[in-house]
């Protein structure tokens, strides 16, 4: 008996429709990525592990997918690793490569490599899959795809206010309401400084990270479990209760981190990105949120996050300023800042909201039926005209009873369907049949067009 095929856990299948309406996601945030002037490049889905290996921390490591090398991997390998089942040090004289566990490191061994091919600042898209081998569950899969953008080489905070106006544009055109929250890595330096404890800043900051799930109270009973004195949890407090407009917040922050030089420069560079954006006009909801980090030891500067308004999910972007980007491959002093848009998770939105257009259905708009070999020469004909107009159309290709062609058309939801019989063909016209209202017209290739199009 034959196996009944399957997947992968932690994989998926998709579907005509739902290829089209991924494919709507991807070609809006390419438009956009191209409209603001980043170029398309490609990394190998399979990388050196020397590559990967020790780029996202322990646990990071053990996530990675890793390939055993070809023909007798066991050759060469130390036997007594097996027998011991040292499976961690075994793995490192069997494995040579791995699958990209996102598409940032790769990119940074893109600019190391080809350093001497580009032109800096650089600005790059990647649209990509990537690979974990975490444990699946709902919203979280082994195989997704990643739809990043960065500029790498400059300084600038203006590549801040740029990247916030490309978030703007492409949830604008999903039509999605957004909030972008910011915040900024030298501030919670700062906080971390102030409260006597900058030792604790990752501490401090995974713990208040938290605040909209668990509530204040928990933070700060996670805050003494994390070491941190009575005081310096007292004095958190103001800062956290911060509220009022974004202007507000930020006076009550420079007033507050005063005494801290990095705290202060964090704020100024907030105060830079925030008006700069005002003045372009935004359509998105900006907050200042003092509590983001969004894995604060990666960036060390601005940080964004992106959450939709009107579906309850985690955040469908995310992204900041990051330096020395490529100082693990031996080029340092590179900085750079980010976006990466989370494709599965606005799919899961754009599903929710209903929000997809017609023209994402992608589907065939006219289908021309099959009563023989003279009527199907004749239609072909026809059927050119129409797809070089844009229309996409095709034949059915046997000459099948007519109720089973109408039902292919109908299955597939085809709005259109045209019939080249004898009567046709001698007028040189089509039946163009509506299939949702029933009304049918005798009409030529231009007539037709203008009424499917319509």
């Amino acid at each position: 008996m034959a196996q009944k095929p399957s997947i992968p856990k932690g994989t998926r299948d998709f579907s005509p429709v739902e290829m089209a309406r991924r494919n709507y996601i991807f070609d809006t945030i390419r438009e956009v990525f191209k409209l603001y002037g980043f170029k398309q490049i490609e990394t190998p889905a399979m990388e050196n592990l020397s590559t990967l290996m020790g780029k996202y921390g322990e646990e990071g490591d053990k996530l990675l997918f890793k390939i055993l090398n070809s023909g007798d991997f066991l050759r060469g390998a130390d036997k007594s690793l097996v027998e011991n089942d040292d499976y961690v040090h075994l793995t490192s004289q069997i494995c040579e490569k791995g699958l990209r566990y996102d598409l940032t490191v790769p990119f940074a061994r893109y600019v190391v490599q080809h350093r001497n091919e580009l032109q800096f600042p650089f600005k790059r898209f990647q649209i990509q899959p990537v690979w974990r081998a975490d444990r699946p569950q709902k919203g979280r899969y082994r195989e997704f795809y990643q739809c990043d953008a960065d500029i790498v080489g400059s300084d600038s905070l203006v590549n801040e206010i740029e990247l916030l106006q490309l978030v703007d544009e492409v949830f604008s055109r999903l039509k999605i309401n957004i909030t972008i929250k910011l915040n900024n890595r030298k501030v919670l330096a700062g906080i971390a400084e102030l409260i006597g404890a900058p030792e604790k800043i990752i501490d401090i900051t995974v713990a208040i990270d938290k605040i909209d799930k668990i509530g204040i109270e928990n933070v700060n009973a996670e805050l003494r479990e994390r070491g941190l004195s009575e005081e310096a949890i007292t004095t958190l407090q103001p800062i956290l209760a911060i509220d009022g407009t974004i202007s507000e917040r930020l006076a009550q922050l420079e007033t507050l981190l005063a005494t801290s030089e990095i705290g202060a420069l964090g704020v100024k560079e907030l105060r830079e990105v925030v008006a700069g954006v005002e003045a372009l006009g935004l359509r998105a909801t900006l907050d200042l949120d003092v509590s983001l980090a969004r894995g604060l030891n990666y960036y060390t500067g601005t940080i964004i996050e992106v959450k939709a308004q009107d579906v309850q999910i985690g955040s469908i972007t995310g992204g900041g300023r990051y330096d020395n980007l490529t100082g693990v491959f031996g080029l340092t002093g590179v900085s750079g800042v980010g976006i990466s848009f989370g494709a599965d998770r606005i799919y899961d939105v754009l599903n929710t909201l209903d929000l997809y257009p017609e023209e994402a259905k992608d589907a065939t708009q006219v289908m021309f039926t099959n009563f023989g070999a003279a009527e199907a020469a004749v239609s072909m004909k026809m059927l050119k005209e129409l797809r070089n107009a844009g229309v996409r159309a095709e034949i059915y290709p046997d000459a099948s009873k007519m109720k089973k062609q109408m039902g292919y058309a109908d299955a597939l939801t085809i709005p259109f369907v045209a019939i080249v019989g004898e009567t046709e063909m001698a007028q040189n016209k089509m039946m163009l049949k509506n299939m949702t209202t029933g009304e049918q017209a005798l009409v030529d290739v231009i007539e037709a067009i203008e009424i499917i199009k319509k």
